[in-house]
């Protein structure tokens, strides 16, 4: 035991020893890893981004101010920056919600007004509230959409528990669960068929509803988390899109069709703004010896904003922030060029990305790498070649100089294969650039904060997002001092088992650069 005990210890110390002489062998990483340490900025930077500007949604004017907010604070630390225009969107503005149920009884209901939903006025908008039937088939449909003039329409399946999966498994019986599990797919089965038998797919229900006079359409978006729901953009165009969290919506659900007539009253004062410029901030520090290859950090700016866009993506803003800050600190003259893009409108379709990479075709060709962050606030955990050949030979030389305690969470991929769209790493990696993404520990992203109504600063670990900006600030001067260019030789991709085709390198695609005007 003793001997087990005194070998654990030996061989502790030699591992830490090696990682400091590593770090030791050169001042630059080292230093980056003391000033993110004794010096970090994200906590500052995370609440006038989130606390003071707030949610950044495309075509608002909180997104404009988090562009001149940026640009500012990059002047701020010496580093050279810019507004680049790469199209216009419909300007909107969120106003004031309130949501109140009149009868059977008073109560203030929790939710808000869809994206780019027209105002309902200061007066508001009062109306019984009812839930689609069960119909035999599309014209059964029709004859009750007759009857639904002047009346709000619960436009989503009513959900049979607002409790996770995971708090079910913690104290339900294994008999409940099954049974609690069967119901709900039950009703998820029925709820489907209805609405086919409605004639309209979920996309095109609430433009019918509205010209059949409804006065308003209710959602409920649920995340499968505790109050998390998912808020997105409305598909009305004169009338008022609410969605309630999963707890007001169930009560409302459960009056309706219990013959209760709930009554509710909607105020929802948004701004019709007209048209309104969108960007992308770009920052860079020049390049001594090859000014012409860039290294480019990638995280987008833009949010929805049913919370304030912590983790969707404040929390890979603050990362590729903070790095540059560190870099122009402690390495301000790289050998290369050090980019990076807060791109506009990911959320509507890579379109500030894409709109980059249409636009600088040269600056993609000269990529010497791209590092993209967008999936949360947790430690980075996976890194993949992304289909490159070769990416082996230069990203684990690169990982080396991070200290092992970030390496040690990372589990890496070779060669990978390329992302079909899912962040911004798409957009350069379309083209041909390597592009990788940083991808992050869930911390429950996906029920909690992705798009959501809780997705806020209180969410963000802190300790993670520091651990990957020395993580992204020590890749990016690797790179930048890297005496060879990267290999962009791609792998060839395997044969789809579904399709039975080869598949093929995903092919770079135009932004949408008038969103919401044509």
């Amino acid at each position: 035991m003793i001997k087990t005990i005194k070998l654990f210890f030996a061989i502790a110390f030699f591992t830490i020893g090696i990682n400091l002489q590593a770090q030791e062998q050169d001042p630059v990483v080292k230093n980056i890893i003391d000033e993110a340490t004794n010096n970090s900025q994200l906590e500052i930077l995370a609440h006038e981004l989130l606390d003071v500007i707030g949610p950044r949604l495309v075509g608002t004017l909180q997104m404009q101010q988090a562009h001149d907010w940026a640009v500012d604070t990059y002047s701020r630390w010496g580093i050279l920056a810019r507004n680049e225009q790469w199209g216009e969107w419909k300007a909107w503005e969120r106003g004031i919600t309130h949501i109140d149920m009149l009868q059977p009884r008073l109560q203030t209901l929790d939710g808000m007004q869809l994206a780019w939903n027209p105002s309902t006025g200061p007066k508001g908008v009062t109306a019984e509230v009812i839930a689609i039937p069960t119909v035999k088939d599309s014209l059964d449909f029709q004859r009750w959409m007759k009857t639904i003039k002047g009346k709000f329409v619960l436009a989503s399946m009513y959900q049979i528990t607002g409790r996770p999966d995971y708090n079910w498994e913690e104290f339900a019986t294994q008999a409940s669960f099954e049974k609690m599990k069967q119901e709900r797919d039950s009703l998820e089965n029925a709820w489907r068929a209805n609405m086919e038998r409605t004639g309209y797919g979920r996309r095109e229900i609430h433009q019918a509803l509205e010209e059949a006079g409804a006065a308003g359409i209710i959602t409920s978006y649920w995340s499968k988390g505790f109050g998390s729901n998912k808020i997105f953009s409305a598909r009305t165009k004169t009338i008022p899109t609410i969605d309630i969290e999963l707890e007001d919506y169930t009560m409302l659900y459960r009056l309706a069709e219990y013959g209760n007539k709930p009554i509710v009253k909607i105020v929802a004062e948004s701004k019709d703004l007209g048209v309104a410029p969108t960007y992308n901030t770009l920052a860079e520090i020049k390049g001594t010896e090859k000014p012409d290859e860039y290294v480019v950090l990638s995280a987008h700016f833009d949010s929805w904003d049913g919370g304030t866009g912590a983790t969707d993506n404040g929390t890979g803003t603050l990362v590729m922030m903070e790095a540059m800050r560190i870099l122009k600190k402690v390495y301000p003259n790289p050998k290369r060029t050090i980019l990076v893009g807060h791109w506009g409108s990911e959320e509507q379709g890579l379109n500030g990305s894409r709109a980059f990479v249409e636009d600088h075709p040269e600056i993609v060709k000269n990529t010497q790498a791209m590092f993209n962050q967008d999936n949360g606030t947790g430690r980075v955990v996976n890194l993949s070649g992304a289909g490159f050949l070769h990416s082996y030979e230069y990203l684990s030389r690169w990982l080396e100089a991070v200290p092992k305690d970030i390496t040690k969470h990372i589990e890496t991929h070779f060669p990978g294969s390329p992302s079909g769209g899912g962040s911004d790493n798409a957009s350069f990696l379309a083209a041909g650039a390597p592009a990788f993404n940083l991808s992050s520990l869930s911390w429950s992203y996906w029920n909690y904060t992705w798009h959501t109504n809780r997705d806020t600063y209180d969410k963000i670990v802190f300790d993670d997002v520091r651990s990957n900006a020395i993580l992204t600030a020590i890749l990016v001067y690797m790179a930048c001092e890297d005496p060879n260019r990267t290999s962009t030789e791609k792998i060839v991709l395997p044969v789809d088992s579904r399709t039975g085709e080869q598949r093929t390198w995903p092919e770079p695609r135009s932004p949408e650069r008038r969103g919401g005007l044509d």
